[in-house]
Order: C-alpha cells, then sequence, then structure tokens
C-alpha cells in the first residue's frame, strides 16, 4: 500500500494546541479536510494546512497517486524541543516558562476501490 508523507518541525506552536486541530481531520478525504481547515478558528490551522498541501504534492509528485483518491491515513503530533525562558517573580525569585514546539506528521493513502 501506497503512502505519502510530510513533516513540518520546530513549529512554535505548542502539541496541545495542534493536536486539537490535527484530530479534525484524522480519517477525512484531503479536500474535505482543507475546507475543514480553512474554516476553523484556531491558529495551528494554517500550519496544519500547508503540511497536508506537502503530503498531497509529495503523493502526486513522488509517488505518481491519485489526488482524488487521498484521505489522511494517520496524523500525530509529537514534542519538539522546549525554548526555556525565565520571568522575574516577587522577592528575587524567578519563574520558568515554556516555549514549546511540535513537530506535525501527516501521512496520506488512497482509497482502495
Amino acid at each position: 500500500m501506497m503512502e505519502a508523507k510530510a513533516v513540518a518541525r520546530h513549529i512554535r506552536i505548542s502539541p496541545s494546541k495542534v493536536r486539537q486541530v490535527i484530530n479534525i481531520i484524522r480519517g477525512k478525504d484531503v479536500d474535505e479536510a482543507l475546507n475543514l481547515l480553512r474554516f476553523t478558528p484556531k491558529g495551528a490551522s494554517p500550519v496544519v494546512a500547508k503540511v497536508l498541501q506537502s503530503a498531497v504534492a509529495n503523493a502526486e509528485n513522488n509517488y505518481d497517486m491519485d489526488v482524488d483518491a487521498l484521505y489522511v491515513a494517520e496524523c500525530y503530533v509529537d514534542d519538539g524541543p522546549t525554548l526555556q525562558r525565565i520571568r522575574p517573580r516577587a522577592r528575587g525569585m524567578a519563574t520558568r516558562i515554556r516555549k514549546r514546539t511540535s513537530h506535525i506528521t501527516i501521512i496520506l493513502r488512497e482509497k482502495e476501490g
């Protein structure tokens, strides 16, 4: 079974926020997934849409797959490296600020039949 994938690494959005968007498109047809992303009011939507379009381009150009028969077989988000910053607090203390990053992966497959 042929599959095409695209990965975006070191995206400066928290993985938990990206997962909310990724869960919407899992198992959907590509055109339906792109429409859902276009009208989802989340900051991660444009980034996920770009990764999805990249996966479609990979499927079409590298593997000669039929674009109309593609669906989102798998999609997941992993934690990237966390940038650690410090915020001054009362009485000379400091609190750590974690600026999280994400690695987004989308895998497409062709429908059978």
